[in-house]
């Protein structure tokens, strides 16, 4: 073992074709003494593909907090660690976050390997502004929380971005149509950089169309993106309302702060909402 202190990199991988691989990737696998992956089959293959071969451990989101602890051990012996999920950047929508918290907490050197990503690839050719966007991963199984999640970003200004799996598609840009309305612009990005690769665009009630057309257009790999909602004119609040909505937005998520406050006071639901948005994107500024 070293006496020098080990590095951890986050390693970028194809999320489709394997063009996609730097050649910085391709060193940094050809280094490090392990990597750490969510399928060590999968990335096993990638490897190959590149004639390389190397140790691998499973680093996935049932055994991350168990495993982690022991990754550290190695890096801070000197060992060099790769990050890799199955397809594109770690961590987002991905494991990785307690290695990378705990790394960083025991002083360990994290160097990204930036690379392909589906949500950045999507946004790129959707048309939708780029400018300001939300990245909310995937959305909830159930259709009564999916809905409930989905209600909080009803009047969110930015672009909205998703991800979502073959089985809940079409449920998904349901929900979609019922919260958001028929009429918003979205964009689904199915199986981008592989053979299948389809960017559509137009009103969600289109969408909801163009899936049910052809049972080949649920398959895949989604990314959705949703236009945000136009800027509304906000009646202002009253110093005492305003201020209960502040405070329990410090400390709740938005969803429960508008509720409270909402029993508090005689000010509809939908203006504190449109306020608690206001608020936490001045927050984020």
């Amino acid at each position: 073992m070293s006496n020098l202190p080990g590095i951890l990199y986050v390693v970028a991988t194809p999320i489709g074709n394997l063009g996609d691989l730097s050649p910085r990737a391709l060193e940094i696998f050809g280094q490090v003494d392990l990597i750490a992956a969510e399928d060590t089959r999968h990335t096993a293959r990638l490897l190959s593909h590149f004639g390389l071969s190397k140790q691998s451990l499973s680093l996935h989101e049932h055994n991350e907090e168990q495993a982690t602890p022991g990754l550290i051990k190695r890096l801070q012996h000197g060992q060099q660690i790769a990050l890799v999920s199955d397809a594109g950047t770690p961590l987002l929508s991905d494991p990785g976050y307690r290695l990378i918290k705990g790394a960083r907490q025991a002083g360990i050197v994290i160097r990204p390997v930036p690379g392909a990503n589906a949500a950045m690839a999507a946004l790129c050719v959707s048309g939708l502004p780029t400018d300001r966007f939300v990245f909310e991963g995937f959305l909830p199984a159930k259709s009564v929380a999916r809905q409930s999640h989905l209600q909080t970003l009803e009047r969110e200004t930015r672009t909205v971005i998703f991800y979502e799996s073959t089985h809940r598609i079409v449920e998904s840009i349901h929900d979609l149509c019922s919260v958001f309305g028929t009429t918003r612009h979205a964009v689904i990005a199915r199986e981008l950089t592989k053979t299948f690769e389809q960017v559509v665009d137009g009103p969600l009630e289109q969408l909801c169309q163009w899936l049910q057309q052809d049972p080949n257009h649920q398959r895949g790999e989604f990314v959705i993106l949703v236009a945000g909602a136009p800027p509304q004119h906000i009646d202002a609040l009253d110093p005492h309302t305003e201020q209960w909505l502040t405070l329990l937005l410090a400390e709740l998520p938005l969803k429960k702060a508008v509720a409270l406050v909402a029993q508090m006071s005689d000010t509809p639901r939908n203006v504190l909402y449109a306020h608690a948005i206001s608020l936490k994107s001045e927050q984020l500024t």
